[in-house]
């Protein structure tokens, strides 16, 4: 009797593993169900922009292209005639601004586009030509005298950080900078360091790309721990991170953070800070498997639908699933690369 007991428990106690084991995914499990839902929206945001703007953008390209560029290395299903063709509206964005690249005026958003774009460029393989030549020309010149890159835009977080802008100038130069461009890359990284050394972040995508700008500049250690140590004490209380003190966590500044950290070797996906930040992301993914954040920037061009969700919050949300997404992806463990 009690040997029958003894295996009735033991059976009910297996049965109750096994259906909590099913009622429970595995948080790798979670995270690709995740990355794979939230893929076919950002595919159609980028390819709604490219049918109706011949312009390249940071928000319907760039980030886009940079999530699935890296889903796709990690061997999710793409659509890989779409990212094709966001590669090829990209180049030939920069291919008709050649001339004004050379002649140091470059095209609407200045290096902001100019970098974002070459990052796109090298996130698809896009080999260097006589085109990113000419961007990185246009980077050497653009604000000569200044100790940085700076962008007067007003549209946050994405556009009017001084430290995103010359996050992105300092890695078009590192990724398509040419070798005869290379004494005047390496005088102005001197410069460049200097201030990145003293100049103070002042919210979120300052400190996230203040945190990428460090790897090209050969940054003492020191600065860079301080620059991780402030984004880990940022963190909220519910995983996320916030744009600013005054504003709740959002995906964009939860996303673009773990991005960074994760992509700069400075934190560990299994780190208890990076899976908190990550089950943000997960709980606050919508049922259709975008992020959506509040615009708090001015529109100045005329309203368009690009296909991706949310209305005239679309712009920062498709920006916001994109880092979501990517810092998914780099949070997955090396066996599932």
């Amino acid at each position: 009797m009690h040997q029958q007991l003894l295996s009735l428990f033991v059976g009910l106690l297996t049965l109750t593993h096994v259906v909590g084991a099913e009622e429970s995914p595995r948080p790798d499990e979670r995270i690709r169900s995740a990355i794979e839902r939230a893929i076919p929206l950002i595919e159609a945001g980028s390819a709604g922009s490219a049918e109706q703007r011949t312009c390249f953008t940071c928000h319907n390209q760039a980030l886009p292209i940079l999530a699935l560029t890296e889903a796709k290395r990690q061997g999710f299903i793409i659509d890989e005639a779409n990212l094709t063709r966001q590669l090829d509206h990209t180049s030939a964005h920069l291919q008709r601004g050649k001339k004004n690249y050379l002649e140091g005026k470059g095209q609407g958003g200045r290096s902001i586009t100019a970098g974002y774009a070459l990052w796109a460029l090298h996130a698809g393989g896009h080999a260097p030509d006589e085109t990113t030549a000419a961007v990185t020309s246009f980077l050497l010149q653009y604000q000569k005298k200044s100790n940085h890159w700076s962008h007067p835009g007003n549209r946050p977080p994405s556009s009017g950080s001084d430290f995103t802008t010359t996050s992105l100038a300092l890695r078009g130069l590192a990724t398509y900078g040419t070798n005869e461009q290379r004494p005047e890359i390496e005088s102005r990284i001197a410069t460049v360091a200097k201030w990145l050394a003293e100049a103070k972040p002042r919210d979120t995508e300052d400190l996230a790309f203040r945190l990428r700008s460090l790897q090209y500049v050969k940054s003492d250690n020191d600065l860079i721990q301080q620059t991780v140590a402030t984004l880990l004490a940022n963190q909220r209380d519910d995983g996320g991170w916030s744009q600013t003190d005054e504003m709740e966590s959002d995906a964009y500044a939860t996303g673009s953070v773990l991005a960074a950290l994760l992509q700069t070797k400075n934190t560990s996906p299994t780190d208890k800070q990076a899976q908190r930040g990550i089950k943000f992301l997960l709980d606050t993914q919508c049922d259709d498997g975008s992020w959506r954040v509040t615009t708090r920037a001015k529109p100045f061009q005329e309203y368009y639908e690009s296909g991706f969700p949310h209305d005239e919050d679309q712009y920062i949300s498709i920006a916001a699933s994109s880092w979501a997404t990517l810092a998914l992806v780099q949070s997955l463990p090396e066996s599932d690369k």
